[in-house]
Parts: structure tokens; sequence; C-alpha cells
């Protein structure tokens, strides 16, 4: 492999963008759609790293590099287009073929923008995302900022063909800007080998029991054992195969994952799709309705570094996520979707689990459900935590400050601090909970379970992030009052966290403006929508392609909408409604036509031009 000497006396400064260049291949390449019992999940990029150097892609000369004046983002290789500083275009193509009878693609990659153009105004060099004749999006100098992001783009509409993807750069001849791609994905997946009839919209495999045992490394990072997990299909077609979701695979470059599963028993193991985040497993003989299964393997964990819900700050480590779990059959089939990393792509049924953590006694684990410790070997501490009818399980491991308290209800309430948040941040966060579960509590029912703990690191990137009874958060009233809200907005009443994000998000920010005491005076005095398909009930297919936008619609002008819904119909009204809906969603999953369902019957006044001018669809 050879590369060229020039790029290597590139300038560099930092800087960051996203773009992409699909173009469907000639109307002779086109594969012809299949059924949706035809697919296997898979990740359909040769060489999305570019370890193996240009093999399969076509490049111009130089574009796929291993040189260190701009880092890969993972391993060596990666492909570096532009950057010269002179009137220049460069190109990196590859065919691919999404397997027919495949529903859903995910197209993703990273891409850092690295520029020496000072202008706040004028796009000099440009790289610009396209499927067929589709624009995805146009990214230039003006978008920089540091380091790689990973972007995202629903391309289900090409399922079933062959495709070139394309990327081109186009710089002009004042300063330079590199444009840096690296570990590219296509994933494809959806249809199943029994899709179950359109008009069966019951969710199965249902009732899950998850049975775990794990144990630690000194460091608390690496965990090993084994799970187990039973369950019932509940629906009436038969079930012949459920899929793992190993969500934190997204944190690795598939094949080399952070989750794996070895030794499947109870079926057949197939091939990880979806960037390495599903695992079908094909079951000995199909399950009628009412019949149960266990599916059992062998799971390794190995949290990566950085503050994430999935990693660790140093000493302390943070578990989102890592426990393979069940993926949703329903009316649409198999929901297989990619991680987001913009929000949330979580959907499952309240489950039991039963999860023993073996760990060196100098580590605090805090754990979702209620925890009790014992006596270990030489050293070491089991933490057995029990939790029923949660929709996941997370922990943390490290040498935490603790401090607890209660909710007025009697709900233990503890406090995990790294080193740097001080005694008094802490005091502060525990008096926030004590509040917030309170508000929470009065306004949409009494809290089921009995603990709920709390992690602080003034590191997260994120901000927070909610897990039934486990919440990762900054020192942050208003942050901690919203993660406390998810234990009733997702976590007590849930939702295709994919397909629906406004479902959690904006009722849960609505329940922190209510605890405390907002009542969204002026919401909409500097709403713009910014075109006519923004929907405030948009999918984060969506929303990860208009990554800007998520939170200002989603969180703000969904709880926005709220408030409208609450002065339209009044207080009591209101509040009655979300009580009551909560109430008959306890444990189950609401949907956006339930709910406008449920607020139309609390209210006499015709709520149609209310949905359509918040843009609520479904």
């Amino acid at each position: 492999m050879t590369h060229s000497l020039g790029r290597l006396a590139r300038r560099c400064s930092t800087a960051l963008t996203t773009a992409l260049i699909l173009t469907a291949a000639g109307a002779g390449l086109t594969a012809a759609p299949a059924t949706a019992a035809d697919c296997t999940p898979a990740q359909v990029i040769a060489n999305g790293g570019f370890e193996s150097g240009t093999s399969p892609w076509t490049a111009s000369s130089g574009v796929v590099d291993n040189s260190t004046s701009q880092a890969a983002h993972s391993g060596s290789w990666k492909a570096w287009l532009d950057g010269y500083g002179s009137s220049h275009t460069d190109t990196l193509t590859q065919s691919v073929t999404l397997p027919a009878g495949c529903t859903t693609a995910s197209l993703s990659f990273w891409l850092h923008v690295d520029t020496a153009e000072t202008t706040t105004s004028t796009a000099y060099d440009k790289l610009t995302a396209k499927i067929g004749t589709t624009t995805l999006a146009t990214y230039s100098n003006l978008d920089k900022a540091a380091g790689y992001l990973k972007k995202t783009f629903d391309v289900s509409g090409y399922a079933g063909q062959t495709v070139t993807l394309s990327f081109t750069g186009v710089e002009d001849s004042g300063q330079q800007t590199s444009f840096v791609l690296d570990d590219l994905a296509l994933d494809v997946s959806g249809g199943g080998t029994t899709p179950p009839p359109t008009t069966d919209a019951i969710r199965t495999p249902a009732a899950p029991a998850y049975t775990v045992s794990l144990t630690s490394d000194a460091s608390g990072a690496n965990w090993s054992g084994h799970e187990s997990v039973g369950f019932t299909n509940a629906s009436t077609a038969p079930l012949t195969e459920v899929y793992l979701r190993l969500w934190d695979n997204y944190h690795g470059t598939c094949p080399t994952t952070p989750i794996t599963v070895s030794n499947v028993t109870g079926g057949t193991a197939g091939p990880l799709g979806v960037n390495c985040t599903a695992l079908k497993v094909t079951l000995p003989a199909p399950l009628a309705q009412g019949q149960s299964g266990t599916v059992g393997f062998d799971l390794a964990i190995a949290v990566p570094s950085g503050a994430d819900r999935f990693g660790h700050d140093g000493a302390y480590n943070f578990i989102g996520n890592a426990l393979p779990v069940l993926a949703i059959r329903d009316a649409a089939g198999w929901h297989l979707d990619p991680y987001t990393n913009n929000g949330e792509s979580f959907y499952s049924l309240a489950a039991d689990y039963a999860v023993t953590l073996d760990h060196p006694s100098s580590l605090q684990v805090p754990a979702t459900g209620t925890s009790v410790d014992t006596p270990g070997s030489s050293g070491r501490t089991v933490t057995k935590a029990t939790a029923s009818k949660v929709r996941d399980f997370a922990w943390a491991a490290g040498p935490f400050t603790k401090i607890s308290g209660s909710s007025t209800a009697g709900v233990a309430l503890n406090v995990y601090s790294v080193s740097g948040i001080s005694s008094t941040d802490a005091q502060s966060m525990l008096s926030t909970a004590k509040s917030a579960m309170d508000a929470h509590a009065a306004r949409f029912g009494a809290f089921p379970y009995q603990e709920v703990d709390t992690v602080l690191d003034n590191n997260f990137w994120f901000g927070g992030m909610e897990y039934p009874g486990f919440v990762l958060d900054l020192v942050s009233t208003t942050a901690l009052t919203h993660e406390l809200a998810h234990q009733w907005w997702y976590g007590i009443v849930g939702d295709d966290e994919y397909a629906s994000p406004w479902l959690d998000e904006s009722f849960t920010d609505y329940a922190t403006d209510l605890a405390l005491g907002k009542t969204g005076t002026n919401c909409w005095n500097s709403t713009s929508w910014a075109s006519s398909a923004e929907k405030l009930t948009n999918s984060m297919a969506y929303w990860d392609a208009h990554s800007n936008r998520y939170s200002t619609v989603v969180y703000g002008y969904g709880k926005c909408a709220l408030h409208d819904l609450r002065r339209l119909i009044g207080d009591t009204a209101m509040a009655d409604l979300l009580r009551t809906y909560a109430q008959s969603h306890w444990y189950g999953v609401s949907t956006t036509a339930e709910f406008k369902a449920a607020a139309q019957a609390a209210t006499s006044t015709d709520l149609t031009a209310f949905w359509t001018q918040h843009r609520i669809e479904g």
C-alpha cells in the first residue's frame, strides 16, 4: 500500500463536521426486494475501519492513510479526504449490497474535520451527504469542532438493493480543510424468519426473568460469568427465535467488542448483526402462545475508558446497558434499531432481575433494585441485587463516597460520589433526590420500588442518564430532577425510545418543570420549526440526522406542548390525565396514539387542531 508523502505536510487544526454521499448503483444492479422472512441482520460494509488498506474501496490517491498527522478514530488507518490548502477533490467509494428481505438499514460513520479556515460565514470547503439523488447532509469548514463525531443515517429505503457509498470532498484554493472518516458501518435488519400477522399487536417474548452471576477483576472494569433469561411467547404467532441486544457493543469496533457472549444454550446463536448489537438465537422448536423457553450464555464485559454511561472515569466504572436483554417483536416485527449516542434506542418489557456481583470489598457497587451485601472470599464482597418489573439493569463499581436518606414514603435514597464532589454538593443532591421523588410520586403514583441510587460525576459529557432505580448525573438540581422523573416516564410507563423519544423525554421535562415550580410561561417565544419534516414525534433516526435539533424540539418544544395542553384543558384535568394515564400503563408501554386518545377522552374540547399545531402525529 502506498500513500502520498504530500499529505504529511498538511496543516492541522482542531475542528469537526460530517458528511457523506451515497449514490444508488445503476438500475441493472438493483436487486428486487424479497420477503421479510429472508433477512439475517448483518453489517455489509467491508473494511469499514480501513485496517486492511484500500480493498475493496476505490479511492483517490493517498486517501486511505495511516500517517500520524491526523489520528484514526480507532486502529491506525482511516480515510483522509482533502487537506491540501489548494483546489482539490477527493473521492472514496464502495459498492455494497443490502440483503433482500431486510427492512431496516442504518449507515453510521465517524468523521473529524480539521480546518485552517477562520471565517464564520463562508463555506469554502464542502463534503456532501447523499443517497441516490437525495441529499442527507451538507457540511463545510463552518461546522468545525474538536474531535470525531459519530453520524447515523436511516437508509432503509435502499433495503434489498445494491448501492455505491461515495464520499466526495471538495476543497478550494484557500486554507486547508481535512475530512477524516473512520469506522464505517451499514447495518441491515428487520423482517425475521417468522413475521407475526400485522393484526397481532402483542409484544413478545413476554415476562422476561434474568438471572445473572458475574465476578469482577480488582478494578471493577472487567466482569465475567453467566446470564440466563426465561420468557414466554405471549403472541398468537409462533416464536421461532429471540434476539439479544448487546447494546454496549456500539462502544467497540465490530467485531472487536466489549460485550462477549459465548456458549449459548437453549438455542443456536447466529452471527452478530446491527453493528454487533443484535444476536439472533434460533430456538430448538417453535414456541406456541403461552409456551416458555430459556436461553443461557457465558458473558464477559470489558468497560472502556471514558466518563460515559458505559465507561470508566479513572477508578470509577459506570456499567449501563451492559447486560444483554431481549428484543421485542410486535405487529411491526422485530425491533432491531441501531444504538444512538444522541438519545436512547431502548425498547424493552418490564422484567425480573436477580443479579449477583462478586467484587473487591474496596469497591462500592450501587445497582438497580434492592441490594444486600455479604462477605465473599478473602477481601471480596458479594452484592445481590433483586428487582421486579424493571426494564433494564445497571450498576457502577468504584471507591465512591456514599451518603443515604429516604423519601417521605420511605424509599431508600443513596448518593454515591466520585472524588472531587464535595460533601456539600452530595448533600444538596440527596436533598434534591428526596424533593424530586416526593413531587413525582404525588403527581403520577407511588414509586413501586424500594431503592434509588444516584451516582455523581461532573465529568459526564451527557449530563445525566436514567436506569431503573439507578441514575448517573452531574451535580445539578434540574438534571437530577429530570433523571428521577424518568423513573416514571420510561421506567414505569415504558415506550419505544427509538421510535418515539418524545414519550419519555418531553413528558420527563414537563414533570421536571412542575417539580421545580415552572409553569412554561412564554414557552414558545423562540420557537421556530426547522422544516416541514420536523415533527415532535419524529424517531431517533430523524434526530440522529438532525442532531443539533434533537434537544430543542424533543425536550424544549415537547414540554411546551404539554404545558399548552394543560392550559387548554385545565390544570385539574391535565393532572388527572397524566396520573390516570400512568396508572393505566403501569409496567406497560405507551404509544403516541394511546396518549392522544386518553387526552381527547379527558376533555370536551376537540384536540385535532392542537395535535396539528404542535406536530404530534401518530
